[in-house]
């Protein structure tokens, strides 16, 4: 059986097992991810690791352009890209 699940930096690795899984209780941590097995993956793995996560600087640049009205926004823009990102039922 293959099992894809997603690792926390966002890539999809793909394991195979033998079996089904077994139910487990709830307080039993998941396994660890597999590791990605591409050598051509590695580096770019690594840079994603090495980048911060949040760059403070540039929302700060951000929320202050939009304090100041220096940076468009359309709400009604905003909430048709949402609604069409999560598939609405109309």
């Amino acid at each position: 059986m293959r099992i894809t699940t997603s690792t926390p930096d966002g890539m999809a690795v793909q394991r195979v097992a033998d079996s089904a899984p077994v139910e487990a209780p709830e307080a039993v941590a998941a396994p660890a991810p597999a590791p990605l097995q591409s050598s051509v993956l590695q580096p770019a793995l690594q840079a994603l690791r090495e980048m911060p996560e949040i760059d403070q600087e540039k929302i700060d640049m951000l929320r202050d352009a939009l304090a100041k009205g220096e940076l468009p926004f359309d709400p009604s823009k905003l909430a048709g890209l949402i609604q069409r990102f999560h598939g609405s039922e109309q």
